[in-house]
């Protein structure tokens, strides 16, 4: 086959977690976008067989492009390189400040506790940041054959994510060809008005976009409906003397729910607001917090309002931050047994290990206590079991126990960083040059199908040719991929 530049998947193709997107520019040529690890039911699809292992080629791919650092698209990174990848890791700059972080903690989890190796391998990782600014052309490649370049946009999901502009051209084809063909990785879109993050911007043009789906069949609240409802839960804790145990991710999700409680805090007439203990139970959540303080010029223009007013939106009187285990202990113990209200921050995001578990092995079979849920729950995670049996008092396994649900479990979906279907359809249809073709990935069948549905709808309205294709019919395998 020499039908160039063709894009294959080897994760999030058909799941919400472990993307790694192949853009094939030659036989002998491609680019690699996020190299994520699976997680919860995706772990056991066909294409996650490759979660502890790279098994695809490497030795053509002349750059590893990160559209942002969560896991579940740069935890495959180790085996990446473990495998030879010797190329570069571009990013943007805010980007290239937390990766390390992420690796290092990953590397803690499921490689080695020896601090020297950890060290050499992030010594190697640092070596390969290509870190570029947003909207400026970074060159892969220009020679005789190709000519590559890439550009990075403010997706709006976490503080340095980057949808991803690619323009081909195949100097050595013999056609004439006026302008680069350009393909558009969106990563993960963030929804609009996200706490400290400006809002995603589509591109000018594309031929072809890569787009995530993970919300493709559903709408989110509005941010001031999501407010309310997140003060409400908090309202109800002050008068239970429970705790609202808001499991999340230690990156992203955290310092969004910091800066919302910041703003709640401050405009408070409830005194037992202002003495409401706001607790972060995680030192790799304050780790990044503190690193998010550092980005302040990647911050948009309420957060800086907020500085310029004299508040810290990630630093202010009510919060803590727990940081070695037998504190973790105590301050479990203390709220378990204490009626004095508070809310807990703690990952993991979907409940599927870390600190968060403790709390929810105590607090679960308590009805003054709340879990909130502020992010997407993977089918197959604990996040997901107690989201959809809590409601009804059923129970959830955790850590082999089974856990009967008593505490209220409440959803707030607005706080999702994931754009929905409005924000997905925004960032097709606001282009001032529509593409040709959409190739949906990162969602669960469902919000695909939804997706694909509004796509060709507004697609026939606006009298475009459009194809809408599915990641799950093109996944990767080493076959399509060996030279002949």
């Amino acid at each position: 086959m020499d039908d160039y530049p063709r894009i294959l998947h080897h994760g999030g193709a058909a799941g919400v977690t472990g993307s790694c997107h192949r853009l094939q520019v030659a036989e002998d040529r491609a680019l690699l976008i996020d190299c994520g690890l699976f997680q919860g039911q995706d772990a056991d699809h066909l294409d996650s067989l490759e979660q502890h292992t790279v098994r695809f080629p490497v030795e053509d791919v002349l750059a590893l492009v990160v559209t942002h650092v969560h896991i579940d698209h740069i935890g495959r990174l180790p085996y990446l390189l473990a495998a030879g990848y010797k190329g570069p890791i571009v990013c943007s700059v805010p980007s290239s400040r937390l990766l390390p972080l992420v690796i290092e903690d990953a590397l803690k989890i499921g490689f080695t506790r020896d601090r020297a190796l950890i060290e050499r391998f992030l010594e190697e990782v640092e070596s390969r940041l290509v870190a570029i600014d947003y909207k400026t052309w970074h060159t892969v490649i220009d020679d005789e054959r190709h000519r590559i370049k890439v550009k990075l946009q403010r997706a709006g999901h976490i503080l340095g994510s980057a949808y991803v502009e690619v323009d081909t051209k195949d100097k050595a084809s013999g056609q004439r060809q006026e302008k680069c063909q350009r393909t558009v990785f969106s990563g993960d879109l963030g929804a609009p008005h996200a706490p400290l993050l400006p809002a995603p911007k589509p591109p000018y043009r594309a031929d072809v976009v890569v787009l995530e789906s993970t919300y493709g069949d559903r709408l989110h609240e509005d941010r001031l409906h999501r407010r309310n409802r997140l003060k409400a839960a908090i309202d109800r804790a002050l008068e239970n003397g429970g705790t609202v145990v808001i499991p999340a991710f230690s990156i992203g999700r955290t310092q969004e729910l910091l800066y919302e409680l910041e703003g709640l805090i401050h405009n408070a007439r409830d005194q037992r607001w202002r003495e409401l203990e706001i607790i972060v139970d995680s030192p790799l959540a304050a780790r990044f917090t503190e690193v998010y303080r550092e980005l302040k010029p990647w911050w948009d223009a309420e957060a800086h309002n907020r500085l310029r007013s004299g508040r810290h939106p990630l630093s202010f009187e009510n919060l803590y931050t727990v940081d070695d285990h037998s504190a973790h202990e105590r301050t479990v113990e203390y709220l378990t047994e204490s009626h004095r209200p508070a809310v807990v921050i703690a990952a993991s995001g979907m409940a599927s290990g870390g600190r968060v578990v403790n709390y929810l092995k105590r607090m679960l079979g308590d009805e003054r206590h709340c879990v909130l849920f502020t992010g997407y729950q993977a089918h197959g995670t604990p996040g997901r079991d107690i989201q959809r049996h809590g409601p009804t008092g059923g129970w959830v396994a955790l850590d082999g126990q089974r856990i009967d649900i008593r505490a209220r479990v409440e959803t707030v979906s607005g706080y999702s960083a994931h754009a929905d279907q409005h924000d997905l359809l925004n960032f097709v249809r606001r282009m001032r040059q529509w593409p040709r073709e959409v190739r949906l990935v990162h969602g669960d069948p469902r919000a695909q199908a939804a997706l694909k549905t509004k796509l060709l709808e507004w697609a026939e309205g606006a009298g475009h040719s459009l194809e809408v294709t599915l990641g799950a019919q093109h996944i990767a395998s080493t076959l399509l991929l060996e030279p002949a």
